[in-house]
């Protein structure tokens, strides 16, 4: 049975939870524009590293070369990279992005790097080891630091593993959905990219020249565009987890409040029915009292 304790105790901590949640539901308003803004910063580099590709491509068409290879020769084996959260309280977050990869997954060969804790347990809840684990960045400052050591990581990959392709499976928002899962290839760059910009316009009277030898040169734009597809998977994944987290902290709050509002008329009534007791209490009492003198 409740009593004006207990019910003053529930109705404090409902208190202390809806503070908590208030909290978490505007550091993720905030980290998702932070995403987005780190994101969209990077648009010109990106448009950079684009018009560097056009320029070799679009030379080496000129001169009746094929379109090159971007990835490893001679090796069918493929890594995937799934980005997940490190923290919960994000909803289906997690078990949308592990079910997404486990339709990736070509056979045991497959070498699976994850970034995220949770996301690396529902694999291998599946029974897919993790080959390696990345934690996620707190803030857009720790990206660039995370990509340069995903990208170390894939050049370790191609040169002791053997691995041929590189994929990589996030999250990401669309529309009023907050985390549909998509799949990239990282490398090789895929032949569609490398076909549009053989018809891409140039802005400008001409094609650029370089002196950098083409082999070094397309080596390093290659880098340069696995920085790039990183660098936005990441910041796309994370905007979308602190939607998702902040879409579930909106339901926690209005849970709260309503069972705020039950502890509160529970409370009213329970006090009501208190008061009345100790009214009657008098009011026997004093006829006790009364009959007694008589």
């Amino acid at each position: 049975m409740q009593t004006l304790e207990s019910l003053s105790d529930a109705l404090e901590t409902a208190e202390d939870i809806h503070a908590i949640v208030r909290t978490m539901k505007a550091l993720s308003a905030a980290s998702i524009r932070q995403f987005e803004q780190a994101e969209e910063a990077l648009g010109d580099y990106a448009r950079t590293v684009d018009l560097g590709l056009t320029a070799l491509m679009q030379d080496r068409h000129a001169r009746g070369l094929p379109l090159p290879r971007t990835g490893a020769e001679g090796s069918s084996r493929t890594a995937l990279i799934v980005i997940g959260s490190e923290r919960g309280l994000c909803g289906r977050y997690n078990e949308t992005v592990a079910n997404h990869a486990l339709e990736q997954i070509d056979g045991r060969d497959t070498l699976l790097a994850v970034i995220g804790l949770r996301a690396a347990a529902r694999l291998e809840a599946a029974g897919h080891q993790v080959d390696t684990l990345f934690t996620p960045p707190g803030t857009a400052a720790g990206l660039y630091d995370l990509v340069q050591s995903v990208i170390v990581q894939s050049d370790k990959w191609q040169r002791e593993n053997g691995i041929g392709r590189i994929r990589v499976v996030h999250n990401r928002r669309e529309g009023r959905t907050l985390s549909k899962s998509v799949d990239r290839q990282l490398l090789p760059l895929p032949d569609a990219y490398l076909e549009s910009l053989l018809n891409a316009p140039w802005p400008g009277p001409g094609l650029p020249f370089f002196r950098m030898s083409p082999p070094a040169l397309l080596s390093w734009l290659v880098q340069q565009r696995l920085f790039v597809v990183l660098y936005r998977a990441l910041a796309e994944a994370l905007a979308s987890e602190h939607a998702t987290r902040l879409a579930a902290m909106q339901g926690a709050e209005r849970n709260i409040e309503e069972r705020r509002e039950g502890l509160m008329q529970d409370y009213r009534v329970k006090r009501q029915e208190t008061i009345t007791r100790e009214l009657m209490d008098v009011v026997s009492g004093f006829e006790a009292v009364s009959t007694a003198q008589d």
